[in-house]
This record gives structure tokens, sequence and C-alpha cells, in this order.
């Protein structure tokens, strides 16, 4: 949840503590609440460190791509005098999205791809930020995703896998190859530029 949030486009918004799991036992008007439901315990504990590091690798991450945090909304359409669209929605075969994907139900898995060129303020003109792909696993179980092939870029570099945290990032993949994504699971990947 917290990837999904941090990949969003706008503002994230968090709740103090939501970073290392802090919870108020379902409670959404805890503001009253003098007792350990409002209460925050500073000793996170081995897990509560865990996905507070995880937290911060998100947020560099959501930092250092220009493109998770565009201020201009995103349509899917083609740019003709930049030649470019701002996201395209990918399948698991590595295919731009069609009608008949949109309305098959059985399709849990699919991928969002951030194009870096896209105009990125009221200037009409190309940017030059990395693209990023996100794969979001709805699914149970494994889906084989094939990575698509860009206009630019020389393969794809793994970000993050929300099934695998404290993955080493930086892993690199070629356009075409497939990753075994787990149910359940959202992934980043960055373009890999030569």
């Amino acid at each position: 949840m917290l990837a999904t949030l941090l990949f969003s486009q706008g503002t994230p918004m968090i709740l103090g503590g939501d970073e290392f799991g802090r919870t108020q036992h379902g409670n959404n008007n805890a503001y009253c609440q003098d007792s350990d439901i409002s209460w925050f315990d500073w000793n996170l504990g081995e897990d509560g460190n865990e996905l507070l590091e995880f937290t911060k690798r998100l947020i560099r991450l959501r930092q250092s791509y220009p493109t998770l945090r565009r201020s201009r909304f995103l349509t899917g359409q083609h740019d003709e005098t930049l030649d470019v669209k701002d996201v395209t929605w990918i399948n698991a075969n590595g295919q731009e999205m069609k009608d008949v994907n949109w309305k098959d139900a059985s399709m849990k898995c699919f991928g969002m791809l951030l194009d870096g060129r896209a105009q990125k303020t009221g200037i009409k003109r190309r940017a030059q930020d990395k693209t990023v792909l996100i794969v979001m696993n709805s699914y149970e179980g494994l889906v084989d995703f094939t990575f698509p092939k860009p206009e630019e870029g020389d393969g794809w570099s793994l970000l993050i896998d929300t099934n695998i945290p404290d993955a080493a990032s930086e892993t690199e993949f070629a356009f075409g190859s497939i990753y075994q994504v787990t149910g359940r699971s959202l992934l980043a990947f960055a373009i890999k530029s030569a």
C-alpha cells in the first residue's frame, strides 16, 4: 500500500506512524483518545524498523525519479507535436492494453509505463527524465510479465519489488525478457540508458 501511495501522482498523504506500521486499531477518530489507541510507541521493533527502511527507500525513489511526481494530469493520448504518450498501460505479455484487456475480469497483472520524455510543464517541449515502468499484480500467484520495449533505452533496471523489499536494486533486464511477478506485489523499473 505504501508503494502504491508513494508512486501515485499528486501529493501523498501519510499519517504519522504509517511509515512504521502504527495502528489505531481501526479507530478513524482517535484524536480525542488519551490511550494507547492514539499514542505513539517509539519502540518500533524489528518489523517496524524494516517497514521504516522500506518507506525511506520508496521516498528516495520518488525524489530521484521526477516521472513519478509529474504535476500534469496524465491523459494517455499521443501528443503529435512531441510524438510521445505520457502514460501507456501494458498487459502481462508486454503489449499495450486494448479495450478487450480492460474488459477481461481474469486479468489481474498489468503495467503502467510513464514516459520520461512527455511534457512535464505548461511549455510544449519534451522532458528528459527517465522512463519508469510500474507493474501491479493483484493475483495471488506468479505472473510472467514480459518487459515492453519503449522508443528509447537499452533495457530495464529494477528499482523495487515489494515482495522482496531488501532486494538489490539496479538488477538489469533486457527488453522482451520475462520477470516472474509474485502475487499481491508492486514493482518499479527504470529505463536503462546507454
